[in-house]
C-alpha cells in the first residue's frame, strides 16, 4: 500500500488519541474483579463497548471482505450469525447469568454441575477464543506489514504493544473503552466506504449486473448445509464465549445488561454488511489484489486521504482491540476457574498479575501461531474457533437456561464428554467433513434429553403424591 503524508498523520492522530482514555481508566484498576468484570459498575454504553471491543475484530472487518473478495455474500454469516447471538442472549440468557453473580460462563457450570465440567467448559472455550485470536491476529501482521512496509515479525510485537495498552492494566475497563473508540473510527470509515462503494457500483442494480448471483450473491453459496452450519457455529459460539459474556456480568443491573446486548448486535450486523460491500467492490475494480487487502487498500484509495487513515487506525484497532478482549476473556477464565477454584488461590493481588500474565501468554502464542499461519483464510480460523467454543458449553449451559428445575447435576459432565466424543468420533469416521460441531452437540443431547424428561417424570410422580424434590441444580438469586 501506497500512503501519502495525510495518512499517516491522520492514523498516527487517531490511534494517539484513542490510547488515551484507555490509559486513563487502567489507573483505576485496583482489584481482580476490577479488572474482570469493572467492577459490574457498567452502563449501557460500557457494556456495548464491552462486547464491540472483541467482537468487532480482524474477522468482522478484514476477514469479512477477504471472503468477500474470495466468495461473495456468503461473508456476510459471521457477523450476521454473531448480532443474532447476541439479540438472543439478551432475550434468554442475560438474566440468569446476571442472577448468578458469578464472573465466568465455567464458574455457572462449575456452580451446577461440579468442578469437574467447570474444567473441561474452562479448557475448551479457552481453546476456542484461542484459535479467535489467531484469526485477529493474522488481520493485524498483515495490515502493519503492508501500512509501514516491516517484517511480520516486527508487527507481532507492535500487536502486543497494543494488547499491553488495551488489557494488560486496564483490564475489561481498558477493552470496554477501547470499544467505544474503536465503534467511532468504523463508524466513519467502514461504515461510510460501504455506504460510498454501494451507491458507486450501482446500487442494487450494479451487484446483479456486475456479478452473477452464483455463488457471488447466493448467501448459500456454498450450500444450504454450509450457510446453516456457519450460521449456527457463529451462534452458539458467541452465547458460549466468555470474552462476549464478561459484558453481561459486568453490567450494573439486569436492564443494562439486556440493552448492551442488543446494541451491540444490531451494531455488528451492521458493521458487517458494508465490509462484505467493499470486497466485492474491491473484487470487481482490481481483482488482482490478494483477498486480504481488499478492505486496507479501498480505505487507502478510495476514501479521503484524512478519512483512509482513520479507516486504517479502525481496522488495526479491531484486529489488537479483539486480540486484547479475548485474552481478556481467557485470561478471567483460567484466573477464576483454574487460579481460585482448583488451586484455590484468593489473594486479590496474586489473581489480579496471574490474571495479566495469563493474557500475555495467550497474546503471545496466538501471535506465534499467526506467523506460522499468515497466508490462511481468516474466517476459517473464526468458524473453527465458535465450534469449539460452543461443543461443550451451549447444551449444558441452555439446558440450565430453559430447563433448570429438571436437569439432573451428574448430567453436565456427561453431556461435555459426550460432545467431545461424539466430535472426534465424526471426525475419524468422515475425515472430509468439517461439521463436526452438529456431531457434538448430537451427542450432547442423547445423554441430557433423557436425564432432563426422567427427572421431569419422578418429579411429577412425586408431585401426585404430595411429595416435594430439591431442584436438581439451583441457582443462586
Amino acid at each position: 500500500m501506497s500512503l501519502t503524508i495525510v495518512h499517516y498523520i491522520s492514523l498516527i492522530i487517531a490511534i494517539a488519541i484513542s490510547l488515551v482514555p484507555v490509559i486513563m481508566v487502567a489507573r483505576k484498576v485496583k482489584s481482580a474483579d476490577d479488572y474482570s468484570v469493572g467492577g459490574r459498575k457498567y452502563g449501557v454504553p460500557m457494556v456495548t463497548g464491552t462486547i464491540l471491543g472483541t467482537i468487532i475484530g480482524g474477522s468482522s472487518t478484514v476477514g469479512t471482505s477477504q471472503m468477500a473478495f474470495a466468495k461473495g455474500i456468503t461473508a456476510w454469516w459471521v457477523t450476521l450469525g454473531a448480532g443474532i447471538a447476541l439479540l438472543l442472549m439478551a432475550f434468554f440468557y442475560a438474566k440468569p447469568l446476571r442472577r448468578s453473580r458469578l464472573s465466568t460462563v465455567s464458574q455457572f457450570l462449575t456452580h451446577c454441575f461440579g468442578k469437574k465440567a467447570g474444567a473441561v467448559s474452562s479448557m475448551t472455550v479457552s481453546l476456542g477464543m484461542f484459535f479467535s485470536i489467531i484469526a485477529s491476529s493474522i488481520t493485524g501482521l498483515h495490515l502493519i506489514a503492508g501500512i509501514f512496509g516491516i517484517s511480520l515479525g516486527i508487527s507481532a510485537f507492535i500487536i502486543g504493544g497494543l494488547v499491553l495498552c488495551f488489557v494488560f492494566f486496564g483490564g475489561l475497563k481498558g477493552s470496554g473503552t477501547a470499544g467505544l473508540v474503536k465503534l467511532a473510527l468504523v463508524a466513519v470509515s467502514i461504515i461510510a466506504g460501504g455506504i460510498w462503494a454501494f451507491f458507486d457500483i450501482g446500487a442494487f442494480s450494479g451487484l446483479k449486473s456486475s456479478f452473477a448471483f452464483e455463488p457471488w450473491l447466493n448467501l448459500y453459496s456454498g450450500g444450504i448445509g454450509d450457510g446453516l452450519y456457519n450460521l449456527t457455529a457463529m451462534i452458539i459460539g458467541v452465547i458460549s464465549t466468555q470474552a462476549y459474556v464478561q459484558g453481561v456480568f459486568a453490567a450494573k443491573n439486569l436492564r443494562t445488561a439486556y440493552w448492551g446486548c442488543i446494541s451491540a448486535g444490531i451494531t455488528i450486523i451492521l458493521v458487517g454488511l458494508p465490509s462484505v460491500i467493499i470486497g466485492l467492490y474491491m473484487r470487481q475494480a482490481h481483482p488482482e489484489l490478494l483477498p486480504i487487502n481488499a478492505l486496507p487498500y479501498f480505505l487507502c484509495k478510495y476514501l479521503p486521504d484524512y478519512l483512509g487513515g482513520a479507516g486504517l487506525a479502525a481496522v488495526l484497532f479491531s484486529a489488537a482491540g479483539s486480540v486484547a478482549g479475548l485474552s481478556l476473556g481467557i485470561g478471567t477464565t483460567v484466573s477464576n476457574d483454574i487460579f481460585r477454584n482448583i488451586l484455590n488461590i484468593n489473594n486479590e493481588r496474586k489473581v489480579l498479575w496471574l490474571n495479566r500474565l495469563t493474557v500475555l501468554a495467550a497474546t503471545a502464542g496466538g501471535l506465534i501461531f499467526a506467523l506460522c499461519y499468515y497466508d490462511s483464510m481468516v474466517l476459517k480460523w473464526n468458524y473453527l474457533s465458535m465450534a469449539t467454543r460452543g461443543l461443550t458449553i451451549f447444551i449444558p449451559l441452555s439446558c440450565l437456561i430453559f430447563f433448570r428445575e429438571h436437569v439432573p447435576g451428574k448430567a453436565g459432565l456427561a453431556s461435555m464428554l459426550a460432545a467431545i466424543c461424539g466430535a472426534l468420533l465424526w471426525k475419524i469416521i468422515f475425515p472430509e467433513s468439517k461439521n463436526i460441531l452438529f456431531a457434538g452437540l448430537a451427542a450432547a443431547l442423547l445423554i441430557m434429553l433423557p436425564a432432563i424428561s426422567t427427572a421431569f417424570i419422578k418429579e411429577r410422580k412425586l408431585s401426585a403424591h404430595g411429595q416435594t424434590k430439591e431442584t436438581a441444580v439451583p441457582l443462586k438469586h
